[in-house]
């Protein structure tokens, strides 16, 4: 908890964790030997960096 309040705020950190994944997500997409070799090991980075970011700041969750 001391990173987050000595050095970011876990809502601009989500923040960040989204736009990695996005950015990542689609240069991923955009080399398909990358996708087949990677695919499972990607999978699984995402998906941890999603419930990071879910926890740090829920946005999908929301009712």
């Amino acid at each position: 908890m001391n990173f987050f309040n000595d050095r970011i705020d876990p809502l601009d950190m989500a923040r960040a964790i989204r736009q990695v994944n996005l950015t990542l997500a689609l240069g991923v997409l955009n080399d398909q030997e990358n996708i087949q070799l990677n695919a499972a090991k990607l999978g699984d980075s995402f998906y941890w960096l999603n419930e990071l970011a879910e926890i740090l700041d829920p946005y999908l969750d929301l009712e």
